[in-house]
């Protein structure tokens, strides 16, 4: 599929400025300008995080009384429930907030609700459950901004809440006793794009100032807090750039036996980065709740025996192995059906339906069918007796407010630019179908049809030597808001020597001048008739680093390439 290429701009006469005072290649400061480095003193904060540029938790809204009310119940030995959601994000948040206060106080226990039985967020399930054992106490993480009448009704049992959430809170906040989200309005704390898990584990550092404990009390859980960051696509930026780094640090030095697990079925024997979480590390947790129960993602990350821990990440290996298999039948199945419909390849969106798809896979099937097909894309099946499904977007289109337009045909909603939940009726489908596909063809543009390649900057080969690699190495951990930097290098021929590997693949051998860089393409044999002859193309790559037999080059990761103009 061809792409877009966006190459964007630094302002030039910032990054002159930012060269006067870090002398590096002008290249690498138009990098930093466009992630927001102005000057020498931003640059060492960048390259050099320090825990001591974290935010006092005390500056977010409600913290002293949350303080005070888990302070309150341990004083009173009331029991205190731990409440989250089935993801990475929920049960890192319960396991760190699980195990913290779990050290302190023996009436404490932790719920995740069942994603098929009980859905997203706080359950009527789960406060029942609360109201018949006791519990005087919730503290719900990565949940329950917009679970008001659910909070209502724990109040009226007299349970108290306390609400540590990440996301848009509505208008009409739960009547909880304090309410932990840095997105409301009037929370005056700096950085907003904190995780369910950040959130959580500044509660627990505060909690920790409050009570005299060193800092390796809550230091403890940044193995957890990074791994939900990175699942969680959250802005690598400000404070969660400072929690992930020393989180990746942790994970790679002294990792909790459950994430020491996980990196052993994973066959991750290298460093550890942001993308092994997202990739390896992820997955597995997410599986447990997508296929089965996620319970045992928050028993795995709570065990201290290695044993143990070994025996709960199999079960999440497991679960993912069956992950994988649904995805891959779903998907093949999926594009088998779009593949036999002219009319439906021609339309701009892709809706369908099959009864009989897992539930807990279906968004990852619409994200496989927009790599091959780039359009919105729901995928639907039947659960119990309404049809539920997943939405997914293209880069530039809110599909949130696209489902919001069909709302009239639904049971229910939600989501957000990118990606939304939704159900409906078993007879609505069809008119479903038909007006989503209206919604979308009336608002999106063409341009926004076409996969957008963003480039960071263009370099010549002969820039590329050893020292710049490794100011790039210093510019992670990567992720959104600071993603590895992508190039372009024009008029680059080929020596002669690239080849196709395994079918699908292209070894590069390249030359820009008197320069040559090796280099890898994956999935990438179809352009290989552009490399014939003698005429030149462009190439967009990552710039990476391959050992063999003990010794380190660096070579090109080849995304993209066309005739030079």
């Amino acid at each position: 599929m061809d792409k877009r290429w966006n190459v964007t701009e630094a302002d030039p006469s910032l990054v002159t400025l930012l060269n006067d005072e870090l002398r590096i290649h002008k290249v690498l400061c138009s990098l930093l300008v466009q992630r927001g480095v102005r000057s020498y003193e931003e640059a060492k904060a960048y390259f050099r995080p320090n825990l001591s540029d974290l935010h006092s938790p005390w500056l977010m809204k409600d913290m002293r009384l949350a303080v005070d009310r888990i302070t309150e119940a341990l004083s009173r030995q009331e029991k205190i429930l731990i409440y989250g959601d089935y993801d990475v994000d929920g049960t890192t948040s319960v396991a760190s907030m699980y195990q913290f206060l779990k050290g302190f106080h023996e009436e404490v226990d932790f719920y995740i609700p069942h994603r098929y039985r009980e859905g997203y967020g706080i359950s009527s399930q789960g406060i029942e459950y609360a109201i018949t054992q006791g519990y005087t106490l919730v503290i719900s993480l990565d949940c329950g901004i917009k679970s008001v009448e659910l909070i209502t009704h724990a109040k009226e049992a007299g349970i108290d809440f306390i609400v540590c959430d990440h996301h848009l809170p509505d208008l009409q906040l739960p009547p909880a006793v304090a309410i932990l989200n840095p997105k409301q309005e009037d929370c005056p704390y700096p950085f907003k794009e904190l995780c369910g898990c950040g959130v959580g584990y500044k509660l627990i550092t505060a909690l920790c100032e409050e009570w005299g404990l060193p800092e390796e009390s809550h230091l403890y859980y940044l193995d957890l807090v990074v791994t939900a960051i990175a699942a969680d696509i959250v802005p690598i930026t400000g404070e969660n750039r400072i929690l992930a780094y020393f989180g990746l640090k942790r994970v790679n030095e002294e990792p909790s036996p459950g994430i020491q697990a996980l990196i052993r079925l994973g066959g991750l024997e290298k460093s550890l980065h942001i993308n092994s979480l997202v990739f390896v590390i992820a997955p597995r947790v997410n599986a447990a709740g997508r296929m089965d129960d996620a319970r045992k993602a928050v028993q795995l990350f709570i065990e201290k025996d290695p044993e143990r821990a070994n025996a709960f990440a199999e079960m999440l290996h497991h679960d993912n192995t069956d992950r994988k298999d649904a995805d891959l039948s779903i998907t093949q199945e999926a594009l088998s059906l779009i593949d036999a419909d002219q009319s439906m390849r021609a339309r701009k969106s892709t809706v369908l339906f099959q009864p009989h798809w897992h539930k807990g896979v279906v968004g990852i099937v619409a994200s496989r069918l927009i790599e091959k097909y780039y359009r919105p894309t729901i995928v639907l099946t039947q659960s119990g007796e309404i049809i539920a499904g997943s939405a997914r977007s293209v880069s530039g289109f809110n599909v949130y407010e696209a489902v919001h337009q069909c709302k009239d045909l639904l049971l229910g909603y939600g989501g957000h630019f990118y990606a939304a939940g939704l159900t409906m009726a078993p007879d609505k489908v069809g008119a479903f179908v038909d007006l989503f596909e209206s919604v979308v063809a009336g608002s999106i543009t063409d341009e926004l049809l076409i996969p957008e390649l963003v480039i960071d900057a263009e370099v010549p080969f002969q820039a590329m030597i050893p020292s710049f690699y490794n100011i790039i190495k210093q510019m992670e951990p990567f992720g959104p808001g600071n993603m590895r930097p992508v190039f372009v290098a024009r008029n680059v021929y080929d020596q002669g020597f690239s080849k196709i590997v395994k079918e699908e693949h292209i070894r590069f051998v390249l030359r820009q001048g008197d320069t040559v860089f090796t280099g890898i393409g994956f999935n990438m044999a179809a352009k290989f008739s552009l490399l014939a002859g003698s005429a030149p193309v462009d190439v967009v790559f990552t710039l990476d680093e391959n050992e063999w037999n003990g010794e380190k080059n660096l070579q090109l990761k080849v995304v993209d390439l066309r005739r030079s103009a």
